[in-house]
């Protein structure tokens, strides 16, 4: 019998964030992971404080930025890697009321620091009202902060490659398999559904696709450009583009009415070709007040859930992951806005 004080069940934002709380205090774990690519795995990575169709922000924008970077910094410690791309995102304007509506916003006390008074053009593109600047967003290496990390995991024997079994859990006991575990921490996103102990939880599938494009004629800045959905390059001449909402398409497989959607919406400030080299889509974890799913089962109080990270997942499962952390090992309480018992 292996003795570990977590189990990890999970490999996207959640998981790998709380997975560097109890690396960076020294606790003894395991992750599970069928190595599949999860919604986090293929998202756009966008680190944004200000909510684009509004010009608003949200709960704790600030310091979920400001710990964003710290807990980046502290990864790069046994990873070697920064993976913070500093790449601010261009909000292109749809017309000159939104133009204006920036600028009066951007001198509300809440948006100041995010929300840049400077009016941009972008060159190349169709961008007729012009554009503004969120300051301090920037994107995610997202490829290589998973590789960096399950290598990491791998090589220090925290890593298991395979799907779990929750029949094989033996909760009055503390018992998984050939684990002995002082606390399971399920972090599942849409997986939760088939998980016996935590089916019930107020999540729902928002399905989100994306596009990987060739561009006939490159963007020379080095930024994220929005309008309807992001754009930004990655590698060798291929640009990110997306990602749409669909509550209602929840089927596996790619719709090609997302695809076109994606496809116009590109057309609209991009006035060059472009190819479409690959789509993905992932299923977000979503609730209905924005906000993340903590806690603990109500028989069991050493099986956690940490869900419904939405489309903020990095933000969200960054700075979250500390709280769940402080709650079990210090039983300092969850703020009632996260907590799961929201709901019951």
């Amino acid at each position: 019998m292996k003795n570990v004080e977590y189990i990890i069940v999970g490999d996207g934002y959640a998981a790998l964030f709380f997975a560097h709380q109890l690396i960076k205090n020294n606790r003894t774990f395991v992750l599970f992971s069928e190595e599949r690519k999860s919604a986090s795995q293929v998202s756009a990575g966008i680190i944004n404080p200000v909510v684009l169709k509004k010009f608003t922000t949200f709960w704790k924008a600030q310091e979920q930025i400001d710990f964003l970077k710290n807990v980046l910094k502290e990864i790069e410690s046994y990873t070697g890697e920064n993976y913070l791309i500093e790449a601010p995102i261009h909000r292109i304007f749809h017309d000159e009321n939104e133009q204006k509506l920036w600028l009066k916003k951007s001198d509300h006390d809440e948006l100041t620091q995010f929300l840049d008074k400077k009016i941009d053009h972008i060159e190349g593109i169709k961008n007729e009202y012009h554009s503004g600047k969120v300051n301090q967003s920037a994107r995610l290496n997202v490829n290589g902060f998973f590789t960096g990390l399950f290598d990491f995991l791998k090589r220090n024997s925290h890593f298991v490659s395979e799907k779990f079994d929750y029949t094989k859990i033996d909760p009055d006991n503390s018992v998984y398999k050939d684990f002995k575990y002082r606390n399971i921490i399920f972090c599942e996103g849409m997986g939760v559904k088939a998980n016996p102990f935590f089916s019930e939880i107020k999540v729902e599938a928002n399905k989100g696709h994306h596009i990987k494009v060739a561009l006939s004629e490159n963007i020379h800045e080095n930024i994220t450009i929005k309008k309807k959905h992001f754009l930004f390059p990655t590698h060798n001449g291929i640009y990110f583009y997306g990602g749409t909402y669909d509550r209602e398409q929840l089927h596996h497989h790619v719709d090609d009415s997302a695809v076109e959607q994606l496809i116009r919406g590109l057309s609209e400030f991009y006035p060059y070709d472009f190819e479409v080299k690959e789509v993905n889509f992932g299923f977000r974890p979503t609730v209905k007040d924005r906000r993340p799913i903590i806690g603990s089962h109500s028989q069991y109080t050493n099986l956690h859930v940490f869900n419904g990270l939405g489309a903020r997942g990095i933000l969200n499962g960054c700075y979250f992951s500390k709280s769940l952390f402080d709650y079990i090992e210090f039983k300092v309480p969850l703020h009632e806005e996260i907590s799961a018992d929201r709901f019951r």
